[in-house]
């Protein structure tokens, strides 16, 4: 499924750009990628799509108090606890730490984290997903963010 989401990030990185599910899925196919990826893909892009037409950054915290939405303390259950190696925690908490994921934005990647299969997400994996969460909002991380999102370590030549 990953390689998927990441050839539709890499050629439609531009949300309006990409095109609708049914093309997008006969294009896929026709790559030669996997049916059964092509369809939970799409179908993890679908439930995207639709979270983050939901997703308000001003309405959630319009609703709280000021004092709750600076000093909340947000519990992982169980199950998200699980989701993620600890390479993948350790940058989740560098986002939150750079205000790169507030409060509400690191509620969708928690949400498209626990729609992806019960495996642990590598580090890659997971910085896939939070580029996809920005992608659906239509946003972009500050350029660091962004740089070090799409920052592939095995490439990179020692000095």
């Amino acid at each position: 499924m990953f390689e998927v989401l990441a050839y539709v990030y890499d050629h439609y990185w531009q949300g309006d750009s990409c095109p609708t599910l049914p093309t997008l899925q006969r294009q896929l196919r026709q790559l030669g990628f996997a049916d059964t990826e092509v369809v939970n893909a799409l179908l993890w892009l679908e439930e995207l799509k639709r979270a983050s037409q939901s997703w308000h950054p001003t309405a959630a915290s319009a609703c709280l108090p000021n004092a709750l939405t600076t000093n909340a303390m947000r519990v992982l259950t169980p199950a998200e606890q699980l989701r993620l190696t600890p390479e993948s925690w350790a940058y989740l908490l560098f986002l939150v730490s750079v205000d790169a994921l507030p409060m509400q934005r690191f509620e969708l990647v928690m949400d498209r984290v626990l729609a992806c299969a019960p495996d642990p997400l590598a580090l890659d994996e997971f910085k896939l997903v939070v580029l996809m969460v920005f992608w659906s909002l239509g946003e972009e991380p500050s350029a660091l963010v962004l740089d070090d999102l799409c920052d592939n370590p095995s490439a990179r030549t020692a000095h």
